[in-house]
């Protein structure tokens, strides 16, 4: 099998994550806090996919300069998110652009995501044209893939269901960081609880009061 290519996409800061602000709020260095945390994450979710065997090719959607300068240092392919039309136009160009004709788009926002966890969704994709990741809740999506077919993204509200009646094939296994993403701080903490990568971690460390804040938000 040829390798896969993931798109990731990435909000600009000023508009990704707002349901963290709660928390980032209260941080040291707040002024940035919550733009650090948004990129940590989207750093621990590339490196992972950089670091799977599966992996040819990492392309990241984003018109955001300071996600763009952080993906290329990392050694993925930043592109302009030419249609600027939502994250389901995003992830159409991003798949125009990847190299290869089998395709993963994965979330920006999955800091435990571990390179064999992604490794083993990508063998169990590689069964049906079509195939999704739900997240954690079951609702939504954390990957969707396209192998020699277009991928046809219908990521939002109760994607989970949209991408299932489009007929792609539900997949499950044992890939708890792959399905973890992080919109709220009751994911954030299971994410930590699970154990995140070095940028989410260092942030962390770094941080006493958010680190607080995070143990005590219960």
């Amino acid at each position: 099998m040829s390798p896969w290519s993931v798109v990731v996409p990435a909000k600009r800061l000023a508009v990704a994550k707002t349901r963290l602000r709660p928390l980032t709020d209260r941080a040291d260095g707040a002024s940035d806090a919550h733009e650090a945390l948004v990129l940590a994450l989207l750093a621990d979710t590339v490196a992972a996919a950089l670091a799977c065997p599966s992996v040819g090719d990492v392309v990241v959607v984003t018109d955001e300069p300071a996600a763009a300068a952080l993906v290329r240092h990392l050694g993925a392919r930043p592109v302009a998110d030419e249609p600027d039309r939502g994250l389901n136009p995003a992830l159409e160009h991003g798949a125009r652009v990847a190299l290869g004709t089998a395709v993963a788009a994965l979330s920006s926002d999955l800091p435990a995501l571990r390179p064999d966890e992604l490794a083993a969704a990508l063998r169990a994709a590689d069964a049906a044209p079509r195939s999704f990741v739900p997240d954690a809740q079951g609702s939504g999506t954390t990957m969707l893939t396209a192998r020699g077919t277009p991928l046809r993204p219908r990521f939002g509200t109760g994607s989970a269901r949209l991408h299932r009646d489009d007929g792609a094939v539900p997949l499950d296994g044992a890939w708890p960081g792959l399905v973890r993403d992080v919109d709220t701080v009751e994911d954030l903490r299971a994410a930590v609880a699970l154990g995140v990568g070095a940028r989410t971690a260092a942030l962390l460390a770094g941080s006493p009061t958010l680190a607080v804040h995070l143990g005590a938000a219960r």
